[in-house]
């Protein structure tokens, strides 16, 4: 697998197994759609909610600048741990999505800059970015070390993935919310699937970085 396709790779199955809940609580806002509170504020939300998580996590690429690839990949130890961790336990994460019904509906500018800029200021936008952050949260210790290891170009690679699964992840909670039995299914089972993808993509972190070598007998 060549590097850029590793990075492709790497990137989606980590967004989709650390944002799989993301779609539920997606589900729930774009249910509540009404005069004050618009799907561009949840786009843009989900959107900057992501991105704090995103900047919170590039310690993890500075850091690989200076440590051996192979020892780097023993950070792919952490999400094999919350794999395991969520497959023993079998509890499925819950949260709380609170939204607020403003008496006055606010109007926004006809220009579009400018009505981009309000809806990234509206409170609405920062209510769902909040939530996103919240929800997001043990999504840091997963990229942290994806991030490592990797070069600038890689680098890239996943965030561009990311931020275009971002996307794709709002249209699939849109198009979800219009269809109520789907979302059943996916509330029902979908917490089932993630222990395990989190545990291969532990495992292909260690893999891309060479950390099997470091075991006696693989030499």
């Amino acid at each position: 697998m060549t590097q850029f396709g590793a990075a492709f790779t790497e990137g989606i199955i980590a967004f989709a197994a650390t944002n799989i809940d993301d779609i539920l609580i997606l589900l729930l806002f774009f249910t509540q759609i009404d005069t004050n509170f618009r799907r561009r504020h949840i786009i843009i939300g989900q959107y900057l909610g992501f991105l704090a998580i995103i900047l919170a996590s590039l310690p993890g690429f500075f850091g690989g600048l200076v440590v051996r690839r192979e020892w780097i990949g023993l950070l792919g130890i952490l999400p094999i741990a919350i794999g395991l961790k969520q497959l023993i336990s079998g509890q499925q994460e819950s949260t709380e999505v609170q939204t607020v019904s403003d008496n006055f509906t606010q109007t926004s500018p006809s220009n579009f800059i400018l009505s981009f800029i309000w809806t990234i200021l509206h409170p609405q936008t920062y209510k769902v970015a909040a939530v996103t952050i919240a929800n997001g949260g043990d999504n840091i210790s997963i990229y942290i070390p994806l991030f490592a290891g990797h070069n600038l170009a890689s680098l890239g690679v996943i965030l561009m993935v990311f931020l275009v699964m971002v996307g794709v992840w709002c249209a699939i909670a849109y198009y979800l919310s219009l269809h109520p039995a789907i979302a059943a299914v996916l509330n029902r089972y979908g917490h089932h699937i993630v222990p395990f993808v989190l545990i291969g993509l532990g495992l292909l972190i260690m893999y891309e970085r060479g950390t099997f070598t470091l075991l006696p007998w693989v030499k």
